[in-house]
């Protein structure tokens, strides 16, 4: 699945939202770390309109009541037993108090010393007897070191019965062989009624079949026709069947139910949607399955690794289209109305979350490839939109084709644009969804929406590949779908679109991930994740774009051909299958490597969280390369000691800008060295940036390649002098340098005219830019906005204003000419009102170029008229690109009320659609005037705001983060701890909520440790 990042679909799904699963109160998340500093949601209360929390208790540790029992009945025993520590009971030794003398005669010696030692041992027994658990006399024993009971405890059904499991995950008793679908939505009541009949093998002897159910009435329920009692289990979305008898391995029986639902008002399962046209509103219903909603629109075994067949027929009335993964076999008249169109049985076995069905008023275009029927479908009024993503689909098509060396295996492909979709896209198999700002292309797309659409396209079609004919086994490896989806997207466009100029973007990407993952809060490529809210949480960078780059690194390893054809034996072994991380690794030994065992190196970056900062020290002809984890540790706590297998790449100044200047030397240990010729300057470690890493140089090495760029900045490709850029502002983050020797390195950009550095130098110094804003440092950030203009002016005030056909060019304009006019750069402000002004003059049919759309609005929007402008056209665009960039145009605006206006607009999604609401937020914390009043919006509405988007999703991730991220004060950070923490099953157990904190502490301790640095030296 593509999420939808910002601009740019082309992070993790590029990643996906769903809301996937009822509350589970009581359910200890045991997948996840626990933070460094965790978030006690029992500690605090919140009150939301406060900007101050109150705390109780924090940090202390309370005794459970069975512990101050045991206390009190250590005290009447006179002795002390428990350790506060641990949730162990153990034993300890008891002492005698002295007794007072009687009349009786005093006892000798010896007789004191027994009766002591009889005393402390009938006391110590029954002390033992007393305390410990009562297993400890049996046979077995008890289990060590853990609190799970030895008896299963089954939960209570809805029914009040015992239900019968205890896992979240499924039994592998049973399997589905082949499902028999139909449906009837009524996008008048909102209601949908089916029946569904399983086909299942036995692979084990059982009493019971468990299946997933979420949100669904069950009418009826039938095993091989006869009636049978159906449990419920909602914190899990299970059901069960108890079967009369038990069923037999090897046997196959048929499980049958009727049911209703509500269609879905989210964005997930089986939902309704409404949208605008010239004819007036229409409605649709569409599907979102992915990870976990198609128990939502049917009871079905929803696990990656039950694949099964389908066969779908769906009811819809006369004015709709209906469509399925497959292509439509036949359609009838039920002479009331309705039409019931029966779609092929799929040919191939296929998991659950690819399953998809739409019904609406669509028009379509198609072509036909290599007898695959090609379609792009959207409403009729976008009809003229569309011909560009075929054509790109097309050329896809024909390239995965050949490359994988397996033709796509369906009959038809269709590529469907729908209003009000959340996800950027969802590689349903043979029925793919967009949103129609990722498939549409009309004529106010620029180059750079085009390149956006292409590039979600192929990441989705590599998903009929991976993900879709191989799937992985369970979500904790679901990189091998995201993983290769996304590093096959800018590969194949590489390939076949060179044109569209892919690479800084992937770039880019990898910039951004690799802060993502120097936190604490991050996780391992391959993670183990068991709630619904865990495998949302799954949709991150790290799963994609970390994923894409370490099979870019083994392309770098093994070669081009080395590595398709492993990827090519892959795909034929597992075939139709699911897979494991170790089942792609062991594709490749059978090639003859050399250098490397593709497992041992590629498990050093799947299973551990990270990266390695790889620290170069050069002494004359030799260089001591040695590696470390590169984590920004808050808390300044221990290190974790970790090892990765690194092919090191680097050049020098003899040879420095081709690949074949490249060398290799493979670091898989703590510290390596390795000579270099006699008389070479300067070395530049990790070529164009392709390695997953970063690099510090010691002993002037810095000072080397800072004077090489200044005499001459071509010396290095422009993605090594955005890498340098990226490497040295990470370095200062963790404390490594100065702030002063950023500086020193961004003397050179004065020369610099590549997209990918100044991009990357401009991200870096707007961010510290904000932070300084935000904490009310206001003198300090007008001279950080000096010194931002001073070094970038050749480039502000030289770029042109009109149509630009090359993408370079176009990113390096909006993206100087964007910074320029945010921070109030006069000659920039001034020619984007005038471009805006001639705009309105032509009625607006003067086209403004459309990398610079969002500019010249965002300018406009300042003003009281202009914002009104803008928001009619809004309303009334039918270019989807257009109105995007209008809407974060809006959003820029300082004005208050105009900010609370469009957060409650997208919130309840009346002239704002839901989807656009991460968007608003996140534009709006950009600026000063809005940040508070979006994060005050998003603590006072949560709850609205996890009804829409599901906790744990990327839409949520993305809204935490973006309301926090600059925040660098004391006061913040306790706010947004307290926050979080009240959240409780709401969220406070979120990684997101981890993360946010966490940037929060880093930014505070960044900001005391260079503050002076940059009032002396700005």
């Amino acid at each position: 699945m593509e999420t939808f990042d910002n601009e740019r679909a082309s992070l993790p799904r590029n990643m996906i939202e769903n809301s996937m699963f009822e509350e589970e109160p009581d359910v200890v998340d045991l997948a996840k770390e626990s933070p460094s500093y965790p978030l006690d949601p029992d500690d605090v209360v919140y009150e939301p309109r406060s900007s101050r929390l109150l705390v109780r208790g924090l940090g202390e540790n309370d005794m459970d009541e069975d512990e101050e029992e045991m206390e009190s009945s250590a005290r009447l025993l006179g002795m002390s037993f428990m350790n506060r520590s641990s949730n162990q009971r153990s034993t300890a030794s008891a002492y005698i108090r002295q007794t007072p003398s009687g009349s009786c005669s005093m006892p000798s010696t010896k007789t004191l010393v027994i009766g002591v030692f009889i005393l402390v041992l009938v006391a110590s027994m029954v002390m033992v007897i007393y305390f410990l658990p009562g297993c400890t006399f049996t046979r077995a024993g008890c289990r060590k070191n853990s609190s799970v009971p030895l008896e299963r405890v089954y939960p209570i059904s809805t029914s009040g019965d015992l239900f019968p499991w205890t896992e979240p995950r499924l039994p592998a008793s049973v399997r589905p062989v082949h499902y028999d679908l139909s449906l009837h939505p009524n996008l008048t009541t909102m209601i949908f009624q089916g029946n569904v009949s399983i086909r299942m093998l036995v692979l084990q002897d059982a009493k019971k079949i468990v299946l997933h159910s979420s949100g669904l009435k069950i009418d009826s329920c039938t095993l091989q026709g006869k009636r049978v009692k159906i449990l419920e289990y909602k914190p899990w979305e299970q059901i069960a069947v108890e079967c009369p008898k038990e069923l037999k391995k090897g046997q196959e029986y048929v499980l049958s139910l009727e049911y209703s639902a509500n269609l879905s008002n989210s964005y997930e399962g089986f939902y309704n949607s409404s949208y605008h046209s010239s004819s007036g509103i229409g409605r649709l219903a569409a599907t979102q399955f992915e990870p976990v909603a198609a128990r939502k629109a049917f009871p079905c075994f929803d696990e990656p690794a039950f694949k099964a067949t389908f066969s779908i027929k769906i009811k819809r009335e006369s004015g709709y289209v209906s469509l399925s993964n497959m292509p439509k076999l036949k359609s009838t008249d039920l002479t009331n109305g309705l039409f019931e169109d029966e779609f092929e049985t799929f040919s191939v076995n296929m998991s659950t979350y690819l399953v998809a069905f739409i019904v609406a008023n669509f028009t379509s275009v198609s072509a036909n490839v290599s007898n695959i029927n090609v379609s792009v479908y959207a409403v009729p009024e976008k009809r003229d939109q569309m011909h560009y993503a075929l054509e790109k689909a097309c050329d896809l098509l024909k390239f995965y084709n050949q490359f994988f060396e397996i033709d796509y295996p369906l009959k038809k492909l269709d590529l469907v644009a729908i209003p009000d979709f959340l996800a950027g896209a969802m590689e349903n198999w043979g029925l793919i969804t967009f949103r129609e700002t990722t498939l549409l292309v009309g004529n106010h797309s620029s180059p750079l929406d085009k390149q956006l659409v292409a590039s979600v396209i192929a990441h989705e079609l590599a998903h009929q590949w991976f993900g879709n004919l191989v799937t992985m086994r369970w979500w904790n490896d679901l990189w091998l779908n995201e993983g290769f989806a996304t590093y096959m997207q800018y590969m194949s466009i590489e390939k076949i679109f060179p044109e569209l100029e892919i690479d800084d973007d992937f770039l880019s990407m990898r910039f951004r991930t690799l802060a993502k993952d120097s936190l604490n809060s991050s996780h391992p490529v391959s993670n183990d994740v068991t709630t619904p809210e865990q495998v949302s949480e799954m949709f991150d960078p790290v799963s994609y774009v970390k994923g894409a780059s370490m099979l870019l690194m083994i392309n770098s390893t093994l070669g081009e051909q080395g590595f398709r054809k492993g990827i090519i034996e892959y795909l034929n072994k597992y075939n139709g299958g699911n897979t494991e991380s170790a089942d792609l690794w062991n594709s490749f030994p059978s090639l003859d490597l050399n250098v490397v065992n593709v497992t041992e190196m590629m498990n050093t970056w799947t299973k551990q969280k990270g990266f390695p900062l790889v620290t170069v020290k050069r002494t004359g002809t030799e260089v001591t390369v040695s590696q470390e984890p590169f984590l920004l540790n808050a808390d300044n706590s221990s290190r974790v000691s970790s090892l990765w297998h690194v092919p090191l790449t680097y050049v020098n100044d003899s040879c420095s800008n081709a690949d074949i200047c490249k060398q290799v030397f493979h670091l898989n240990s703590k510290t390596a060295t390795f000579k270099v010729p006699a008389g070479v300057k300067w070395l530049k470690f990790n070529f164009r940036g392709d390695g997953f890493y970063i690099v510090q140089y010691e002993d002037g090495g810095w000072q080397s390649l800072t004077d090489a760029l200044r005499e001459n900045v071509s010396v290095l490709t422009h993605e090594d002098r955005a890498s340098l850029i990226n490497n040295v502002f990470a370095l200062s983050r963790l404390g490594k340098v100065s702030f002063r020797q950023v500086l020193n390195v961004l003397a050179y950009v004065t020369n610099e005219t590549d997209a990918a550095p100044v991009t990357e130098a401009l991200t870096q110094l707007t961010r510290i830019y904000r932070m300084l804003e935000k904490r009310s440092e206001l003198k300090l950030a007008a001279r950080m906005k000096s010194y931002i203009f001073e070094h970038f002016k050749h480039l502000m005030d030289d770029h042109s204003w009109e149509e630009e056909t090359s993408i370079s060019k176009q990113l390096l304009r909006s993206s100087v000419l964007e910074t320029a006019c945010s921070l109030g750069q006069e000659n920039c402000t001034r020619h984007a009102e005038s471009v805006f002004k001639e705009w309105l003059t032509s009625n607006k049919t003067k086209q403004i170029p459309g990398d610079l759309l969002k500019t010249v609005f965002s300018v406009a929007a300042q003003s009281d008229d202009d914002w009104g402008e803008l928001l009619e056209t809004y309303k009334y665009s039918i270019f989807d690109s257009e109105k995007r960039k209008i809407l974060e145009a809006m959003s820029s605006t300082n004005d208050v009320r105009k900010i609370i206006w469009l957060l409650k607009e997208g919130l309840d999604g009346g002239n704002i659609q839901t989807q656009e609401l991460p968007l608003v937020i996140e534009t709006a914390c950009q600026s000063f005037g809005g940040y508070l009043h979006a994060w005050n919006f998003v603590k006072e509405n949560w709850d609205k705001l996890t009804e829409k988007f599901p906790i744990g999703s990327f839409s949520l991730q993305r809204i935490i983060m973006s309301t926090t991220s600059q925040f660098s004060t004391e006061m913040h950070l306790d706010e947004v701890q307290n926050f979080l923490s009240s959240l409780k099953e709401k969220g406070s157990q979120m990684r997101s909520a981890q993360e946010a904190v966490e940037t929060i502490r880093l930014n505070i301790r960044w900001m005391e440790e260079n503050l002076d640095t940059l009032r002396k030296a700005l």
